[in-house]
This record gives C-alpha cells, structure tokens and sequence, in this order.
C-alpha cells in the first residue's frame, strides 16, 4: 500500500517544516517504498539463505558501500489498510506499519540510516543485538532523540543469527501504539547444526489498537482494552496466507509488540519451537507443541514439515484475539426473549434487529449497516459459508502442486472424496449424559467440632456415620474413603 499523508492546515504546516530536507538525502541510500503486490521474498543476488516473506509487508533493499551494508529508514505517519474497509492512520517506517524487514547476514557490517519524519523526537531500538551500548537506541540514555527534521546513523556488525524487532525506545507509549515497529532477521552465515535450512521462511509482528467506531486513529492511552488485534497491523480476512507445498520445511517467526500474551496454534500439524530472540533452542530443549505462548516482548521461531494437504488454520487461542473490533461492555443475551421490547423498538429504529439471542454466529453471515471505516466483528467467508473468525487469523495452504518458491495463492482446498464432514441423516446412537451431581449437604454450623473444621477425621463425624434416632439420607451416596476414620494430617 503506497504512503498517503493525511495531515491538514495547522498539522500539515508543522510536518512540513519538520520534513527532511532533499539535499540532506542526496548521500542516503534510495529511499525504498512497499512495493505494489509483492508477494515474493526479496532475494539480493549471490544470497545463499532462504529470504523471509514478511506477511502483507515486503524487505528493505541495501546498497553495498566499501563492504558495509547500508539501509534507509524514515519514520513518518503512514496509512494502512487493515482489511478490506478499513485503514488506520499510523506512524510506520517508509510509507508502511510495520516497517520493512531488515534481512542481513551473521557477521555483516551495517550502516542504517534514520530519518525523522515525525512531528516529534524519536530512536531505534535494534531489539535482541549485540552492538555497542551508544547503538542501542534509548532516547536520553545511549543517545540524545532524533529530533524533527534530522537523520542520524547506527553502525554495528549482526553479531548473531536470529530473529529480532527493531522499535523506537522514545515516547515508545505513543510510538508504538501508532505502529512504529518493524522485524529484523539476521541469517547464520556458515551451516549450523543448531538452525536447519527450510524451504519457506515467514515473519510477522503482532500489534493491538483501540480504534473507535468510525475513527481511524489509534487511542495511544488504551493499557487493556484493545479492539483490533493484528499481524503485520492486518486483520482476517485481510491477512496473507501462508501458501507451501506438501513435504516443504517451514519456518514461521512470531514476534509481539503488544501489550499481551498470545498463544499462537496451528491445525493439522505439530512443530517445535526451534528459537527465540535469545538465539536457537538446543536440540534436546525442544518439544512437540501445537501451541505455543508468545509473551510481551518476544519472539519466538516455529518449524514444522507440512505434510498434510489442506487449509489449515493459524491464529491466536485467545477468542477475542480471533474477532474484528467490539465493545467490551455488551451484555451476555444467550436466552434472553427479546421478542416483547423488538416491536416496540423497530417502531422507533425501523430495521433494528435484535442480536446475540442465539449466540454472536449470527454476526457473521449478517451484512449490518456499520459506521464508516469499520470492520465487522468477523468479516471472513470460507468455501463452505461463513467463517466466524477476524483479527488474529489466517491459514496454512499445503499444496501437493505447489511449485517449490511459489508463494501464490492456490484458491480453496477440494478435499478427496470421502474426506469431508457431513451431515448425518442415518439412526443416531444414545449419547450417554453425565451422571447426576449429589446435592450439596448444607454448611456445618459454626458450633461444629473444632477438630472436624481442621479436616480431623473421627468416627462419629464420617460419611457412613448416623446420629442416634435419625434415619440415613437417601440423597446421597454412600462412599467410604480410603483410611475412613483414621486421623489425617
């Protein structure tokens, strides 16, 4: 999605005067732009690493200067679709939220250059490197901000491979609320018996807004209660799938900038977390998962082989995580009759419809009227109907025709004959139902025994015991434990 400035008269005229001037640019290696439609890994000629698809987003070129490896990026406000029907005014780097992927080498010298767009100070960050302490990014502590209008440079050697963010550490409530944000990967240079060779290598960042209906800026004040929860700052069914082909080793890097933990799970298949910003997991550290928690701050690397044919479902585990923008003060109306108050209201709001009676299903095969740029709840469809899914979703495509490096979408899955769920029209068996609960005996007096209060089992005060003249309860069942009368500490 290419850059659109959406700042007017007073806004307009204090982005302008802080713009960075073209004379100061004219040493700078070419300011890159997203380009349009690209959906197929950057390879820089002579490269000997699987290249990442950064999902719905791109990598930053470089230019090689005296063997140093040099990058352009420019923070600066940035609109971006979220799904189809929405954009959000974000702050991002060249022209998008989140910014470029930063694709080097282990051992590769590089010279980024950083322009300030914004209307205020701000860093970078470079999240998880080892580098020199002036290198690292914090606004008043390794460096002074970046003040409007200037560019300044980092320089330090990717020390170590991995996958890693890069983010301002400058009024970073406000800046990384507004999207400012990107990953960084750094490939090993020789072969390590700690990182495999996979034949597909995706990345994306997790991000959470608080956007209100009809708006398109973000609330930066928001700590708990966000609407939109996204990858790459995109929401399903605006989220790239994941296309492979059947056999094909995956590598999937998750990194989180928002202010939650995600569980993130894959159908169909079991991987093992292979890396975090720390560096690669050891061997005998690693597990069979297919979930697996990515918390405040890091990232994690997953690796799989998909080698079941179909579309399969990735996405947070957290349910809200999974639904396009809501209020968090609707009530529960499971069961509720609304048929007597429904006439009533349509007399006053023709058309109302009342909703969630039947559950929030509903909501996604329904077409509602919803204020200017504002997503549905769940917004997606499936070959088979509605798909009641938003935010923090998308699908892994295996393909047995996919074409190694072919990263098109091949369309729906045809599932072979015999393999799809359907509806059952034959004699149902019995389902059996769960046994019916004892009714609970009524809360010992306060008179009680001291002993029996502290868990003291005697003889008089157990289950099976029947005060004189009284008849034994029927209601309950007569279960004896283990040890039955005998002191237990």
């Amino acid at each position: 999605m290419q850059r659109r400035h959406f700042f007017s008269g007073a806004v307009a005229g204090t982005l302008a005067s802080a713009a960075v001037a073209r004379s100061a640019l004219a040493a700078l290696p070419e300011l890159h732009q997203p380009p349009v439609g690209g959906s197929t890994p950057w390879r820089p000629e002579g490269a000997r690493y699987t290249p990442v698809l950064t999902l719905n987003g791109w990598t930053l070129p470089w230019r090689l200067n005296q063997g140093v490896k040099e990058f352009h990026l420019v923070a600066e406000p940035v609109v971006r679709e979220i799904a189809p029907g929405m954009q959000m005014r974000l702050w991002g780097y060249n022209g998008q939220s989140p910014g470029p992927t930063i694709e080097v080498v282990e051992g590769d010298r590089v010279r980024l250059f950083v322009s300030n767009r914004l209307p205020e100070p701000t860093t970078v960050h470079w999240h998880g490197q080892r580098l020199p302490n002036g290198m690292d990014g914090v606004a008043g502590l390794t460096q002074p901000a970046i003040e409007p209008g200037k560019t300044w440079v980092y320089e330090f050697v990717a020390r170590r491979p991995g996958t890693f963010m890069y983010h301002p550490h400058a009024d970073e409530m406000t800046q990384m609320a507004m999207g400012l944000m990107g990953l960084w990967i750094t490939h090993p240079r020789q072969t390590s018996p700690l990182i495999a060779q996979v034949d597909r290598d995706f990345a994306f960042l997790m991000a959470s807004y608080n956007v209100e209906p009809g708006s398109a800026t973000p609330q930066v004040n928001t700590m708990l209660d966000f609407n939109l929860w996204t990858w790459n700052s995109r929401t399903f069914p605006g989220i790239d799938s994941l296309n492979v082909r059947l056999g094909d080793k995956v590598r999937i890097r998750v990194g989180n900038l928002t202010m939650t933990n995600h569980p993130i799970h894959l159908h169909g298949h079991e991987f093992t977390v292979t890396g975090t910003d720390g560096g690669p997991v050891p061997p005998t550290a690693r597990w069979p998962e297919v979930t697996t928690d990515v918390g405040v701050g890091q990232m994690r690397q997953i690796e799989f082989v998909a080698d079941e044919e179909g579309d399969w479902a990735l996405h947070c585990h957290k349910s809200h995580h999974t639904m396009g923008p809501m209020g968090h003060n609707v009530p529960t109306m499971i069961g509720v009759d609304q048929s007597a108050v429904l006439e009533k209201i349509q007399n006053l709001v023709p058309g109302y419809m009342a909703m969630g009676e039947r559950g929030m299903a509903e909501m996604g095969s329904m077409r509602m009227p919803l204020p200017e740029n504002t997503l549905p709840m769940m917004g997606g469809r499936g070959p088979h109907g509605s798909l009641d899914m938003g935010g923090m979703f998308t699908l892994l495509k295996v393909r047995r025709g996919q074409k190694p490096g072919d990263h098109s979408d091949p369309g729906w899955y045809q599932p072979p004959a015999g393999t799809l769920a359907r509806e059952w029209t034959g004699p149902v068996p019995e389902a059996p139902q769960a046994p019916a609960q004892p009714t609970s005996p009524a809360a010992p007096a306060a008179s009680h025994d001291a002993a029996a209060m502290h868990g003291h089992q005697h003889p008089s005060s157990s289950p099976e015991a029947t005060p004189a003249g009284a008849s034994p309860d029927s209601t309950l069942p007569s279960v004896r434990k283990p040890g039955a009368g005998a002191h237990q500490h």
